[in-house]
This record gives structure tokens, sequence and C-alpha cells, in this order.
């Protein structure tokens, strides 16, 4: 009896969500309206290039950033969005633009080195000439041991690291296989990984703050950490300290690795190493930074006071021109309404573009608008808390529900590189994933078919699922984003494939068009739980 029930159970779960899909709307009509200006008229990129090759990197609290904001909002205005806006977000620190870097070696020979200073580490005041060491700096007894024997150095920070043989392209697409396994979930499968050791974790970052000062005080010209890529590639992101006030130590590099490598075994030969470093950075602080959202609204019509959001964040690193991270997600939002609006498309729910700021630390721009509209915890008041990044606090008292968290149906993100879209996380919303199995399916000969109901992270979805409203992240392809673009020199308007964002631009009007037109909001998944209360003393 029990097996027969279990079969029983099987089939009406195995039917019902096909026919959940099923019973789902979709306007053909308005695909193919949608896939034939995408497919003739694009102009992705061309937004795409005015956002890299023109603006070029948009640093959180930069100029550059000021500057795509408010290209970004005035081209949503030109094709017909309303009420576009740019938000700042304040507080945030401090401005910082790299004007100039070079480096190379004087001896024992001469050669031309490639290194990229860190974002927010300071300039060197001109040319300085320093000897190369190696201190290994990790716990307050190497401090010790290093003290005194570091002035007028240069401080290669990290260990050698050998080059491994390519055998693989960089570059690579989903399998079926790797897509069917994405959309399969194994509940017995890998073990889930650890909770944070925050005792660890507080201890960590309060010896990562004496660094700084430590090296300012010991008079070290600058620093010099490997790049984590090879062929020249460069990985970097920020040092130092964008918040007003807080040390920012001497300036630091990464250097390719092939270089850094040939640099430490000159050392490890004992042989004197002598290099010339020159950084010229702006800190800006006559005008203390804040970050940018931009918004701009398609109007609804019958439903209007509800909202579809769409988005991905403006802001990038410094290195490349941020093409991949995130000019790519931020070209295909915008495409995707621009595409709506040239097709005339009447939206019963209103239509909300968002480019974020302040994403690369910390979700800043998606939580301040979260915080700001939609829902809010109080903030912590553990001292331990506060110091570790907003993203990395755990939640503390009750959810406190704001005007909009009834009205926004959903948010749907790109933020994974500059690939076509093959699916997208349902976050296991399992009513939402049989809606988006319906709505893939005229775009299942462009490579967009699969809808698991897995989880994904690190993207602005994440501060609207946080909260109990729907949040969405688009499957991209690979490609080469963690070989070789994410945060890297390499992070150009070159790695950027245009029928890839065609694609993906078309499949995200869609998305957007057809929640807007729902008779329904998207269904919502149960509210996350409250966290637990302190044990009582």
């Amino acid at each position: 009896m029990r097996l027969i029930s279990l079969l029983v159970c099987s089939l009406l779960v195995s039917s019902t969500l096909p026919a959940l899909a099923a019973d789902e709307k979709v306007d053909l009509a308005l695909v193919n309206k949608i896939r034939d200006e995408g497919t003739n008229r694009s102009k992705i990129m061309e937004t795409l290039s005015v956002l890299t090759d023109e603006i070029g990197p948009r640093l959180t609290g930069s100029p550059s950033l000021k500057k795509a904001g408010d290209w970004s909002k005035a081209q949503l205005t030109e094709w017909g969005l309303q009420n576009a806006q740019v938000v700042s977000i304040a507080p945030f620190g401090r401005s910082w633009v790299l004007e100039k870097a070079a480096m190379r070696m004087v001896a024992p020979s001469n050669l031309e080195l490639v290194a990229i200073p860190k974002a927010w580490t300071p300039g060197t005041d001109g040319v300085k000439r320093g000897k190369v060491v190696y201190a290994k700096l990790e716990n307050d007894d190497d401090l010790a041991k290093w003290k005194g024997k570091l002035k007028g150095t240069i401080v290669l920070r990290d260990a050698m690291t050998p080059t491994k043989l390519h055998t693989t392209p960089d570059a690579k697409r989903y399998t079926d296989q790797e897509l069917h396994d994405l959309e399969h979930m194994d509940l017995g499968g890998a073990p889930a990984r650890p909770p944070t050791d925050m005792a660890e974790l507080a201890k960590r970052m309060a010896f990562a703050k004496k660094i700084n000062p430590y090296l300012t005080e010991e008079g070290v010209i600058a620093t010099v950490n490997v790049s984590r890529g090879d062929d020249g590639t460069i990985f970097v992101a920020g040092g130092g300290s964008y918040k007003q006030g807080e040390p920012t130590g001497p300036s630091a590099l990464v250097m390719s690795t092939e270089q850094y490598n040939r640099v430490f075994r000159l050392i490890e030969k004992k042989k004197d190493v002598e290099v010339e470093v020159e950084v010229a950075v702006n800190f800006g602080d006559e005008d203390p930074a804040n970050s940018i959202n931009v918004f701009a609204d398609i109007p609804g019509t019958d439903k209007k006071d509800e909202i579809v959001m769409l988005g991905g964040h403006l802001d990038s690193w410094h290195a490349g021109t941020g093409a991949t991270d995130n000019a790519a997600g931020v070209a295909v939002a915008m495409e995707a309404v621009r595409l709506l609006k040239a097709i005339n498309f009447k939206p019963r729910r209103t239509i909300r573009i968002a480019l974020w700021g302040g994403e690369e630390q910390g979700l800043l721009g998606s939580r301040d608008f979260i915080n700001k509209n939609v829902a809010a915890r109080p903030e912590s008041t553990d001292p331990k808390e506060k110091d570790l990044p907003s993203f990395m606090r755990r939640p503390t008292g009750p959810l406190m529900l704001k005007p909009l968290h009834g009205k926004i149906s959903a948010y749907y993100n790109l933020d994974n590189g500059g690939g076509k879209i093959r699916g997208i996380y349902a976050e296991n919303n399992a009513a939402a994933k049989a809606i988006f199995d319906a709505w893939l399916a005229p775009f299942h000969d462009l490579g967009a078919k699969t809808a698991t109901l897995r989880k994904t992270g690190s993207t602005d979805h994440v501060s609207f699922d946080a909260v109990g409203v729907p949040g969405f992240q688009f499957i991209q392809e690979p490609m080469d984003y963690f070989t070789r673009t994410h945060h890297s020199n390499m992070d150009l308007f070159d790695k950027i494939q245009k029928g890839d964002m065609m694609q993906a631009a078309m499949v995200m009007a869609n998305f957007v068009a057809h929640t807007a037109n729902r008779d329904e909001l998207i269904p919502r998944k149960p509210m996350p739980p409250e966290p637990a209360r302190p044990a009582a003393r």
C-alpha cells in the first residue's frame, strides 16, 4: 500500500509541474516582436562600447561611475523611459582614481615590469627606488621578526607561484550534461559548506588592520602581490581603505605571475634586486564620494502600482574597463527595456530598470534600495559585527516591511560575465520554476532552456531574496569569466560576444514583459526565518 501511495504521489508531481508550465500564458506575438527587434536592430554593442571604451573603469565612488550614471540616465530617457534618476548612496567614503603606474627592475638587469596598483592605496610621491625583499607577514611573530628591517624596501608579500601548462581552452560553454546536472538536484551530494567561523574571521580581520600601519611605520616604499592568473593577466581589486580616516599603508601593487616569479627566483639566489616604482593616484578627499544607483521606468497601466525590476551593477574594478563585470549585464538590461519601448509594449505593471553602484564592495546599491524601500532589520549593536562588512553581518531583530515589499513581483539580474543566457536559477521556488519553464520554451533554439531550483549567490538578486521578494539571476555561459576576465586587466570590450549579448537581452526582455502582464504576481517562497534570539542570561 505504501509503495502504491508513493507511485501515485510521484505521478502527481511529475504530471502537475508540466501542467503548471503548460497553463502559463506565453504571448508568442510578443515574443516574435522582441526577437525581431533584438535580432535586426540591436543597439547593445553601442551601449557596451560607451560604457567600456568611452567611459572606462567605473570604480565605486569615482568620477567615472558618476559619468556612467549620468550617461545611462540620459540614454534611458532618450529611449522613452520615464522618471529616470541618479540616486546617491551616502555615505560611501573616498574617491580614488589611478593616474599613473610604472615599475621596472634596474638591477641585476633591466626589465619593464607589468604591475597594477590595488584600489584605494596611495601613490609613491614620485619615482622611488628600493631593494626588493620577500617578507612573510601573516601573524604577530612575523611582524616582530621584520621590525626595523624594511625601511626603503619594496616588499614581496607572496611566495613564488608555479605556472601550469594550458591543455584546455580558457573559455567554455555549458554542455547538455552540465545543464542537466545543474537542473537536477542531488540531496545526498556534496556536503553543505561549513558555517563561517566568525571568531576566526574576526581574528584575521583584526590582524589585517595591523598591516597597513605597520608597513607605513617601517618606511616600506611599496608592496607587491603575485597575480593568481598567468600569461600577463593580472587579477586585482581593492587594498588600502575607501573609508575616511582608515590607514591605507604604502602603495600596493599586483604583478604578473611570470615576472613576479623571475624576481622571486633572483632573490632566492641571493641576488641584489632593485626596482624603481612610480604610482600616482587621486583620492579626491576634497569631495567625499558617494556611490550611486540609477533607476528609470516604463509606466504600467491597470497594475501600475506593482513593479517588475531588472538590472545589473554599474560599478567595476579599475584594471580593465569592466566589460564582463558588469557592463555586459548593464547593457543587456538597458537593451531589454529599449526593445520593449521600440515594440511599443504596454505593460500592466510598471517596469523599473535598476543599475546598482557599490556591488563590488558588498551589494551596497541594492542593499540600500531594499533597506529604504522594501524591508530592513535593526542595526546590530555588537561591536564585532560592526567591524565586519555589511554583507557578512548576521541578521538581527525582526524584519520590518516597507511599502514596496508587497508590490515587487520579481527582480531579474544579470552579472556572471559576457556569455549568453542558458536559463535561470529559480532560487528554490518551485512555482516560479514552472512558470519559467514555459517562458523559456520560445528560446530553446537560442540555447536558453534550463530552469533550476538551485540557488546562486554573490549578485544583487540576493538582496531581494533575503527579504522574501522574488529575486533571480540568470544562468550564463561561463566563457572565460573566471579564468581570464573577472576583476582583471583583461576585462575588456573585446572579450564580449555580440551574439551572446543580443540573445541575453531578448531573453531578459521576454521574462520582464511576461512578468509585467501576468494576472498575478510571481509566486513567493515562505518568508525567511527570523534570527534566533540570544539566550537569556
